[in-house]
């Protein structure tokens, strides 16, 4: 596996269209989460922490499947890798038809971690293809255009699912209102014909994974799995047995757990807090939105900054700087003031995931899949750390329960000023 592949201009801008669209489907799937966890929270009527299974149900495939994906993508290589995770998300998606129409919180987990599976073989394939895409010294600014993608979509995602669901703004916040003054029996089918209204979304959606698969097959996207895998970065990296002989890079999967971790608690959280903070459902429905918006007017600095203005280690360390800033300050202040704070938490990590991933990728040679496959399994941090802050939460409230992502932000200000070069003096 070389470091980087010389394509013609066209060719390679080629290339980045068809795996921008792969980001897309990332991020419209992952962060459907954001609007899921409250939606299932009223629907299956669970605590903030049994809600939060969505997140671990989700994210834990990571850790489960980081390992295998390379294993499988070393035999099928990246193309056929792609299409596979692709019809892998499709099934994940069809089981969620069942488990609305039996309002069954388990089948939905079920189908999360499926479409998660996919998803995690997905990136492991897609997310090296744009590092070596051209000059690893301008990767974090191609992976600033992929997230540019994946926030797009996600900032589309839950708004195209709540119409989907519900026609009337107001609907959600009146039945939350109505439920306590039902009886039971009235209660069980409301909360039925609630969970029901996802059975047509998830057909469409698998519908449409199922003919990406197809014509990803079909383009003439370049199966890199085909590269000779002699270029090594020089003579002591090709000497290297194990991946455990890159500090930098262990440390750099320590890194996206934490960068992961602050993104889908700002997220898949803010809903939740912002209802806390006094909001309507009708109006903190757009607060994952408006998150994903700043991040994509980060990731667009990112793109026009990163390498020319600003290095890849320059830009993390100032992500980790105002994340904890932000987080102090969302923490004193109250009402939506406090929310915008968390919102604004978007700023700072949408740079984290473009700066960590080359920077930990440097001079692996032979072990970059493996590496890979390695920070894949980072994104555990999404699965483990809202189970974290729905214990948090129910035990004292929300705002008290952002108080961890302080040490995630800390790691990260340490990866960014020594972190990162961690063994780099015996590669």
């Amino acid at each position: 596996m070389v470091d980087s592949i010389n394509f013609t201009e066209g060719k390679q801008s080629r290339y980045i269209v068809i795996i921008g669209t792969l980001f897309f489907v990332f991020g419209f799937v992952s962060w459907l989460n954001a609007v899921l966890i409250p939606y299932f929270k009223l629907a299956c009527q669970l605590t903030t922490q049994q809600a939060m299974l969505v997140a671990f149900a989700f994210y834990i495939s990571y850790l489960i499947m980081a390992l295998p994906s390379s294993y499988i993508i070393k035999k099928t290589g990246y193309k056929n890798g792609m299409v596979l995770g692709l019809w892998i998300m499709a099934a994940g998606a069809l089981i969620f038809i069942p488990a609305a129409a039996a309002r069954a919180y388990s089948l939905f987990l079920l189908g999360l971690f499926v479409q998660a599976t996919g998803l995690t073989l997905l990136q492991t394939a897609a997310n090296p293809y744009v590092t070596i895409l051209g000059p690893i010294e301008s990767a974090a600014m191609r992976m600033s255009v992929m997230g540019v993608c994946n926030k797009v979509a996600g900032a589309i995602a839950p708004l195209l699912l709540l119409s989907a669901v519900s026609k009337d703004p107001d609907e959600i916040d009146r039945l939350s209102a109505a439920l306590p003054t039902l009886s039971i029996i009235q209660q069980n089918q409301m909360l039925d014909e609630l969970a029901a209204r996802l059975i047509v979304p998830y057909i469409a959606l698998t519908i449409v994974l199922l003919t990406l698969g197809i014509l990803i097959r079909l383009t003439s996207l370049p199966d890199i799995a085909d590269e000779p895998e002699i270029d090594f970065t020089d003579d002591q990296t090709a000497k290297k047995t194990s991946l455990f002989q890159f500090p930098h890079l262990i440390l750099g999967a320590v890194a996206i757990f934490c960068g992961v971790s602050v993104e889908v608690l700002a997220v898949d959280t803010i809903i939740n807090y912002s209802e806390f903070q006094g909001t309507s459902f009708k109006e903190a429905k757009f607060f994952s939105t408006y998150t994903l918006l700043i991040m994509i007017i980060s990731y667009i600095f990112g793109i026009f900054a990163i390498p020319k203005f600003i290095s890849q280690r320059r830009a993390l360390l100032f992500s980790a700087g105002i994340g904890i800033l932000f987080t102090i300050s969302a923490m004193i202040l109250t009402g939506k003031t406090s929310v915008w704070m968390i919102a604004l938490l978007g700023l700072g990590n949408a740079l984290i995931w473009p700066a960590i991933w080359p920077l930990a990728m440097q001079g692996l040679g032979k072990f970059t899949k493996s590496g890979s496959a390695l920070l894949i399994m980072g994104i555990v941090g999404g699965a483990v750390s809202p189970l974290f802050y729905g214990q948090l939460s129910d035990s004292f409230n929300p705002q008290i329960a952002y108080i961890l992502l302080l040490p995630f932000y800390l790691f990260l200000l340490y990866y960014a000023t020594s972190g990162y070069k961690a063994g780099k003096a015996t590669i």
